[in-house]
């Protein structure tokens, strides 16, 4: 059967470069699917979807947004638009893949509609942002941005050769062919930072040799959305997520939270999940210099040269205990807590710098305070790191996936 690609941009303003994609791709056997987010004029490229279809689907109309005036709002409104659209049609098995190009603005629409779509659907955006920092726009799914070199105005001899470029890699990403293993397993997420390594590996060898493959997210932020998206995509049998430090640095402060909703998707996909409090004892900041005024009092620890590590205070993961038990007592599935007295990371415990246990006890009981009766609590004297600890973990969730 052949293969559909979503081209998705502004084709009243970049109608001709859009044209030469579609026709590249086509000319490839490959039928396309063209939605127009473009509000200023009328689409060089007639699509297949219309602006204001997309401006309806974003809460709004073409009318309300030309007469409004406000660019910000209304690249808003057609990326929200654009990715509830293109994800009902993936849904219903209409499209294979998504490309797109843009400046900021089409960047934005365009990598938002990819971010609606499920990891391991093909996509790609030209951008003229794709040699800067392109985290906004990736965040935890696989987008390929390539960068456009020259500003996408117009067809010359430079752009011919990239957009094409472009169009053959998204036919061959389509047309992709993944060979399916003799041996796969079933998945199992588990979290991980350099501090809770220890842990993690020891968990991770019996996992798989109880017969389970395990993914390792380093819990940067990313890592932890991009666990929960394949929590959301049914990708995964359980999870192990051993380092939820995550939490602290979207309470406190710090550069790598994974925002407001992690913990969360394992509760809400009825998935079993085993839970520690790993490396909540930090939150973590860029070299010492990038670190906020208002924390110049607070106890520091310089990892190494770009990461500059705060100890939690009791008052904060008190408040995390109380968070993560909210979060906790939402869960449909099976869900088990392990916790740690001796320490929660590798400079956590007695001799190193972030001991602390008085804010590992007021976590501890701020936790058990307001837990569930669906949550299972285990309490163990032993440190995060301990071979004990991360076979009494793993095991759980094995008991769990039964």
């Amino acid at each position: 059967m052949a293969k559909t690609v979503c081209i998705v941009g502004t084709m009243d303003t970049k109608g001709i470069e859009f044209s030469f994609i579609k026709s590249q791709i086509e000319s490839s056997d490959v039928s396309t699917c063209v939605v127009n987010t473009g509000i200023l004029g009328e689409p060089q490229l007639t699509p297949d979807i219309s602006a204001d279809e997309v401006a309806q689907a974003g809460g709004s109309s073409l009318k309300a947004l030309r007469d409004e005036g406000d660019r910000g709002n209304s690249v808003a409104v057609m990326a929200q638009g654009a990715a509830t659209l293109i994800a009902e049609k993936h849904a219903a098995g209409e499209i294979d893949g998504i490309i797109s190009l843009g400046g900021s603005a089409g960047t934005t629409i365009g990598t938002t509609a990819m971010q609606a779509l499920p990891v391991g659907v093909p996509k790609i955006m030209v951008s003229t942002l794709a040699s800067g920092d392109t985290s906004p726009y990736v965040q935890s799914k696989d987008i390929s941005m390539m960068y456009s070199v020259v500003d996408i105005a117009g067809i010359n001899r430079l752009s011919r050769q990239i957009l094409a470029n472009a169009a053959g890699a998204i036919v061959g990403m389509v047309n992709a062919e993944t060979p399916e293993a003799a041996d796969d397993k079933p998945l199992i997420a588990a979290t991980m930072f350099g501090v809770t390594t220890p842990c993690v590996t020891k968990a991770r060898e019996i996992l798989e040799a109880a017969g389970y493959e395990v993914l390792v997210f380093h819990a940067t932020g990313t890592g932890g959305r991009a666990m929960e998206d394949l929590v959301k995509g049914g990708f995964l049998a359980g999870v192990l997520d051993v380092t939820t430090t995550e939490l602290a640095d979207e309470l406190v402060g710090g550069i790598l939270s994974a925002g407001p909703e992690r913990l969360e998707a394992a509760g809400q996909a009825s998935l079993p999940q085993v839970i520690a409090p790993g490396a909540l004892d930090m939150v973590n900041f860029g070299p010492p210099d990038t670190v906020p005024e208002k924390f110049s009092e607070r106890h520091f620890y310089q990892h190494n040269p770009t990461v500059t590590l705060m100890r939690t205070t009791s008052e904060e993961t008190a408040e995390l205990g109380k968070i993560m038990a909210h979060k906790l007592n939402e869960a449909k599935g099976p869900t088990t807590v392990l916790i740690p007295t001796q320490g929660v990371s590798g400079i956590d415990k007695t001799g190193q710098p972030f001991d602390s246990p008085e804010a590992r006890d007021a976590w501890r009981k701020n936790l058990t305070a307001h837990i569930g009766d669906n949550v299972t609590v285990i309490e163990m004297d032993a440190h995060i790191n301990d071979d004990e600890f991360a076979t009494r973990l793993a095991e759980t969730l094995l008991d769990s996936l039964k």
